[in-house]
């Protein structure tokens, strides 16, 4: 465990969280708000999080964490710390299964997650990007203190994103 809430451990992806990866990011939210990773298997999966998320972790000394429930380990969402090439501010992400959403597990995880950024590892302000059409991921990060910016396309794509910055 790297962190904790209330409600919720947050720890380091391994590669066992595969086969819970794989259903996070085949969930049609996660697809429609996200985008499809065409993670079309667990060893896609468990290739996904060896190639892409594990590596942050000693390259940044943060990243994307698995977020499970205290009371029995069960694996809810993920919730984390990105640092992308193309922006100025570290990303703050996350993603629940819909069995999980409704019951403030985002929202307590990203109070962790902000909490973690700034007390322990010296980030001093955070960034978040939300598709344009996701209200509930718009409505958290109103929430959590950010404050939308403008609209962004990821780099070599046309699609529009809303970004938000930690007021």
């Amino acid at each position: 465990m790297i962190f904790e809430s209330e409600r919720l451990y947050l720890s380091e992806f391994t590669t066992k969280d595969a086969p819970f990866f794989y259903q996070l990011v085949n969930d049609p939210d996660w697809i429609k708000h996200i985008g499809n990773r065409k993670i079309g298997t667990i060893l896609d999966a468990e290739k996904y999080l060896t190639d892409k998320i594990i590596p942050s972790y000693k390259q940044f000394g943060f990243g994307f964490y698995i977020v499970q429930l205290k009371d029995n380990n069960t694996p809810a969402g993920m919730c984390g710390l990105i640092k992308r090439e193309w922006m100025d501010y570290v990303d703050i992400g996350y993603a629940f299964l819909a069995t999980f959403r409704g019951k403030g597990y985002a929202l307590e995880s990203s109070i962790a997650t902000k909490n973690y950024a700034k007390e322990h590892l010296n980030i001093s302000k955070l960034a978040a990007i939300t598709d344009v059409h996701n209200d509930r991921s718009t409505n958290l990060l109103e929430k959590l203190g950010f404050e939308y910016q403008r609209l962004i396309s990821y780099p070599g794509e046309d699609h529009k994103c809303k970004l938000y910055l930690e007021v």
